[in-house]
């Protein structure tokens, strides 16, 4: 057990074992390296593992562990290679500010950054209102079953839009690359383990959770909100917003639900998600600033796991590790980068749309990772200078037209061709030995015609470089299924450095505002937005 509330601890790196080691090997390897015996108290916890296959067939586990012993300072006075002492971070909320806060703050959006803003508010006793436009998740999870299998969509409870967001329904990484000296994402991780996410993702390399786990852990935060003394309202979209001229800038007053029901309101945080194309536009009309971003579009690719199993761990311990994983990235001559996105070893390609009329693709699995294929996006990157025009929502329109062009070549399920066809401009005709693992309708269609021509020729050389990473990634039955569009917001909305937009009381927030790029650091932004305004208000007046 370690010891409750420690700070200070050893911190061993590089600490390697074969994948078939037991937790006896671990604890007698630790034992060894700092020459503590056998019957010296010693507790430790993993901090990080990972899998080590750059000299394949020899594969390790390279563990970071961190110790607590009464030995200690005799092992530091060793200065043994790898060992350091650390001190913990504990994360801790900041202290109230004064100002008065007359309504509940609003937060729009119950994705991840929507629902850690709102829980880190409802611990600090600010009784958040929640709205979100879609359904609860446990409904939300039929409505996109219903969806797969008959091709009805309810615009307002898909794989984009309800509660968790659009993250829900993907492979649940938990990864990111967000620096982090105040201990928020330790405090994510350990929220999704207390609301039911296994324990392993405290240390693994690259965390998941999986679809069916991530509707539970959403399930449960929300009751713990509503236990806290939030609120959620369901099937309530942000149609409006009324200000009031005040000084430099205008402030909120009042914001609209569903055209019809005003709300008074001071504190409006936007954690709207990359999909809330009408509420952009809104916001856009109403004077918010906002600029267009560069993102990324292209292609899922799917092979076979067991191939990617191999060429990542080889023929010794292929079938004796987890559902592998890659991560790769080209530079093209014509300056494109061309890169895969949102891995899902063991996963199902899903048809994501959110619109009648237009169609996306994205990436899932399960917790278990079990399916037969693995799948990527592999995206190209397009910046403003491939838009129309200069217009803030110029992105928008961009992914589209990409979305409808998917939608009219595969008449309205999701179109798929064979990587060798893709290259040689025809539709295919039968499949290799690929099957496609996707959830919704299919058909064999011209993939290639939904890009303009510079991307699918960056496409095709992406994908046939990367084959030298990885032989067989542009094997000629690999399937290519359109259209990922959806990577990362296409809009910034412009926040200060108190993460205040350019009206007053409202403050974006999250991925579709631009300042995350998945599921942990959209939690992360959205408890740097609960701070903020912590810092800046005293708790709402009781009503």
């Amino acid at each position: 057990m370690w010891p409750e509330g420690r700070r200070h601890m050893l911190r061993v790196e590089h600490l390697r074992l074969t994948p078939d080691h037991t937790a006896r090997d671990l604890e007698y390897k630790i034992r060894k390296y700092l020459r503590i015996g056998r019957t010296t108290p010693m507790e430790y916890r993993i901090f990080r593992q990972s899998i080590d296959a750059r000299k394949k067939p020899d594969i390790f586990y390279e563990y970071t562990v961190d110790v607590a012993t009464p030995q200690e300072s005799a092992i530091l006075r060793k200065q043994r290679m790898g060992v350091r002492k650390i001190q913990e971070i504990h994360y801790q909320a900041p202290s109230h500010g004064e100002e008065p806060l007359l309504h509940r703050p609003v937060i729009a959006g119950c994705g991840p950054a929507g629902l850690f803003c709102a829980w880190l508010l409802a611990k600090e006793g600010y009784r958040p209102l929640l709205l979100e436009r879609g359904a609860p998740v446990e409904e939300r999870i039929r409505d996109v079953q219903t969806f797969w299998e008959s091709g009805k969509l309810n615009p307002q409870s898909n794989v984009s839009f309800g509660e968790g967001g659009a993250g829900t329904f993907s492979d649940g990484k938990l990864n990111t690359l967000v620096k982090d000296t105040k201990g928020r994402n330790r405090l994510v991780l350990e929220s999704f383990v207390r609301f039911g996410a296994p324990e392993q993702i405290l240390y693994m390399q690259k965390p998941h959770v999986g679809t069916d786990i991530l509707c539970r852990i959403v399930r449960n935060m929300r009751e713990e909100i509503q236990d806290l003394g939030g609120e959620t309202r369901f099937r309530h979209c942000l149609t409006g917003i009324h200000c009031q001229e005040t000084g430099p800038k205008k402030e909120l007053r009042q914001i609209v639900l569903n055209h019809t029901e005003p709300l008074e309101a001071q504190v409006l945080v936007l954690a709207l998600g990359h999909s809330a194309r009408d509420t952009f536009q809104m916001l856009y009309n109403n004077g918010l600033w906002m600029q267009a971003k560069s993102f990324a579009v292209g292609v899922r690719i799917e092979h076979p796991q067991q191939m990617i199993q191999q060429m990542q761990y080889g023929e010794k311990w292929a079938g004796r590790l987890p559902a592998a994983s890659y991560k790769l990235a080209e530079k093209l001559e014509n300056g494109r980068g061309v890169y895969t996105f949102c891995m899902c070893p063991g996963g199902y390609v899903v048809n994501a749309s959110s619109q009648e009329g237009y169609l996306a693709v994205n990436g899932m699995s399960y917790h278990g990772r079990a399916g037969e294929n693995a799948n990527s996006a592999v995206i190209v990157t397009v910046t403003p200078d491939d838009f129309e025009s200069s217009h803030p929502l110029a992105g928008v329109e961009f992914q589209r037209r990409l979305e409808q062009r998917a939608f009219q070549v595969g008449e309205g399920a999701v179109p798929v061709q064979c990587f060798g066809d893709f290259c040689r401009r025809i539709v295919t005709k039968e499949f290799g030995e690929i099957r496609p693992q996707i959830k919704g309708a299919f058909r064999f269609a011209d993939v290639r015609s939904v890009f303009p021509e510079e991307l699918a020729v960056s496409l095709e050389k992406g994908i046939l470089a990367m084959d030298r990473r990885i032989p067989g990634f542009a094997r000629e039955d690999a399937l290519l299924s359109a259209v990922e569009s959806r990577t990362s917001s296409p809009v910034r909305i412009l926040r200060d450095e108190n993460f205040e937009g350019g009206i007053g009381g409202i403050y974006p927030c999250g991925e579709g505002a631009g300042y995350a790029g998945g599921i942990t650091s959209a939690a992360m932004d959205g408890l740097k937005t609960a701070e903020a305004l912590i810092r800046r208000f005293s708790r709402p007046v009781e009503k």
